[in-house]
């Protein structure tokens, strides 16, 4: 009785928290209530009095519109902050409790999940760090690292694209860490899964690799556990569960349909629920004192397992000092302040691609940067992004530090987000840049999580050249500049690219993209240090006065030296103004962001071979766009950049029509 009622507690608080907000998600709480109850209570290793343990097991919400059923969780295991108070302001300004789960708000809440299947593609990510830690660092004697990743999702999360990405990765992989729970209960915001998905999941998900287990009924909390267990006993591959449930569990004419998934049952049902569930106490929000006594000794419980890591973790310190040294280095991201002296910035200039001068650095970090990981979605050797000397991480090298993602653009970068969040490493992804489009959803996450991933992205403009429009992105910066808390980083030659990356690894909360070119661009003779302010003066004007300024990012900072050349030569006073990274020209203070874009000069130019939607914010309502505005060709790069206009020539012909107005 006393866990049938420890369910119904999460049951009754979720319903009441979708009910106050009037807003919510109450069915699947109502169902998977008894799947994570088993796995807080009998499986998950975790402590609530120190969130952040780093050998804690992880769980992911994927299937996020289920917030209420975790934050009842975490609330009657005691986690900090999560108090009775914060469930009663679910989906309210300012509280711990918002609609979503979100990572680095609510304590217990290891990713930020609400796009259904994201969370899956997070923890295979989380299962893939602790393979390549413990791997790392572990010893017969002593072992610092051991725990499992858990995701729990639903239909929606299945039917996703970006799962079926990374389970047959995981699968490839062997995690045998990774366990994900199905939560089965055929229904859609749309109604019964009949018309949209009908597969056999469980035989897709042993195609992929993994072990499958099947509990038939979703009440039976011990069926659940036995699954648990064997699913953490299976360590050679993933584990799927598969439960079955009827969402909206408890409430008559809800139960099993549509319309308890995204609308509070009503204060009626609050009342038949707690009738359904033999649950005695009409208040709201009320939990009986020998229910919370339970979640209490059950807390307690798993608070010993960390106190018991942290005395293994000094007795290790003691007999490994080295490698205990390295653990800390690599939890706490320390970087060596040697790593971007002098030396990082001397270099030979000579005209090169941005994208082999990535890889270059990449190759000169990878010691300096023991924790650094990373790979491509399959265009390593175009991306120039293989960590040379190192192995790859297989299931047969745990320890390799490149990573094969396969094409699996979006799968990777949700994994990247993983590899993040799971603690201990840092990473990043690359393809092309045009196919940051699969990417996009998943940087979004990056961005509002705070997560300092890494995204290399080659093949920047028409510049791709033969491939033609499919392959030319056009539009993609501004899709990435618009999107807040990302660095969109576009690097004009060698010192901007090593300040790119210095920029990128030193980042404590915000995502950066290096958005580098596939053909040679010249050295230029006014790049340095400023460059890390994200715009400066690259080429200052001749005379005392300035007529005009010329912005221009990447392969097209070259073009505006030479048109300035010109127009200096006619007596025209010209700046150009190289800007790297929008996003770092306005965090300057204004007195800097003034004296490179003095307000009194109105004539300006923006030159970039992509879209010129964001460069107004620096350009003005008198400047000149030499930009995209519609898509590539196919041909190669030299013709495609004079057909589009992308020449000094007609960069200079451009100002001095600016010239005249």
């Amino acid at each position: 009785m006393e866990k049938k009622q420890a369910i119904n507690a999460i049951r009754v608080l979720s319903a009441d928290m979708v009910q106050k907000a009037n807003s919510g998600h109450p069915g699947f709480p109502l169902g998977a209530a008894p799947i994570i109850y088993e796995v807080f209570a009998e499986a998950l290793k975790f402590s609530p009095e120190d969130p952040a343990w780093f050998d804690r097991d992880r769980f992911v919400l994927s299937a996020g519109h289920g917030s209420a059923m975790l934050y009842s969780t975490l609330h009657l295991f005691g986690y900090p902050d999560m108090s009775l108070e914060e469930l009663k302001n679910f989906r309210q300004f300012g509280s711990l409790t918002p609609g979503h789960p979100e990572y680095g708000h609510t304590p217990g809440v290891e990713a930020t999940t609400g796009p259904l299947g994201a969370g899956m593609g997070m923890a295979v990510g989380m299962a893939m760090a602790e393979a390549h830690l413990a791997a790392k660092f572990n010893k017969p004697d002593l072992k610092i690292i051991d725990h499992y990743t858990y995701a729990l999702g639903g239909e929606g999360c299945l039917m996703e694209g970006i799962s079926s990405e990374v389970f047959s990765l995981a699968g490839t992989l062997g995690l045998g860490k990774l366990i994900i729970i199905f939560d089965n209960n055929d229904i859609t915001i749309e109604g019964g899964i009949g018309a949209t998905f009908t597969e056999n999941i469980e035989e897709r998900m042993e195609a992929f690799g993994f072990q499958v287990l099947t509990v038939d009924d979703g009440t039976d909390a011990e069926a659940i556990g036995v699954a648990l267990e064997m699913a953490r006993d299976e360590t050679s591959k993933p584990s799927f569960i598969r439960v079955k449930t009827t969402i909206g569990y408890g409430v008559p004419d809800r139960a099993g349909t549509a319309k308890s998934h995204g609308e509070p049952i009503g204060e009626e049902n609050c009342d038949v629920l707690r009738e359904s569930l033999g649950w005695p106490h009409a208040e709201r929000f009320f939990v009986p004192d020998d229910i919370r006594e339970h979640y209490r000794q059950l807390a307690g419980r798993h608070a010993e397992a960390a106190n018991e890591w942290y005395t293994l973790l000094n007795e290790y310190r003691a007999k490994y000092p080295e490698d205990a040294d390295l653990f800390y280095a690599s939890v706490g991201g320390v970087i060596p302040e040697e790593t971007f002296g002098d030396a990082y910035f001397d270099f030979e200039p000579k005209a090169d691609a941005t994208r082999s001068v990535s890889g270059k650095i990449i190759g000169e970090l990878k010691d300096k940067v023991p924790f650094l990981v990373g790979g491509s979605a399959d265009l390593s050797p175009s991306n120039k992004t293989e960590m040379k000397g190192e192995g790859y991480f297989s299931k047969r090298d745990r320890l390799g530090r490149n990573i094969h993602f396969g094409v699996r653009e979006l799968g990777m970068t949700a994994i990247g987000n993983g590899l993040l969040l799971h603690g201990g490493l840092r990473a990043f992804v690359a393809t092309f840049f045009v196919f940051s489009d699969y990417m996009k959803p998943m940087l979004r996450l990056s961005a509002l999580m705070k997560l300092p991933l890494i995204s290399v992205l080659t093949h920047d403009s028409i510049g791709v050249g033969e491939d033609g429009p499919t392959h030319q992105p056009v539009e993609q910066l501004t899709m990435l500049r618009a999107t807040p808390g990302i660095d969109v980083c576009r690097p004009a030659d060698e010192y901007e690219t090593r300040v790119a990356w210095k920029q990128a690894l030193l980042s404590k909360d915000r995502p950066t993209v290096l958005v580098l070119s596939r053909q040679n661009l010249p050295p230029l003779d006014g790049s340095g240090p400023d460059a890390e302010k994200g715009a400066y003066i690259v080429s200052k004007e001749g005379g005392a006065a300035i007529d005009a300024i010329i912005l221009a990012s990447g392969s097209e900072v070259a073009l505006g030296v030479e048109a300035q050349k010109q127009l200096e030569a006619e007596g025209h006073s010209v700046r150009v103004v190289s800007v790297p990274c929008m996003e770092a020209f306005e965090r300057q203070p204004a007195e800097y962001r003034e004296s490179v874009l003095p307000s009194s000069v109105s004539k300006r130019a923006a030159v970039e071979a992509g879209s010129g939607l964001s460069w107004g914010r620096v350009v003005g309502p008198s400047g000149a766009y030499i930009t995209m505005e519609s898509f590539g060709a196919s041909a190669p790069a030299a013709a495609l950049f004079e057909h589009f206009g992308f020449t000094a020539d007609h960069v200079a012909e451009r100002v001095r029509a600016l010239l005249c107005q």
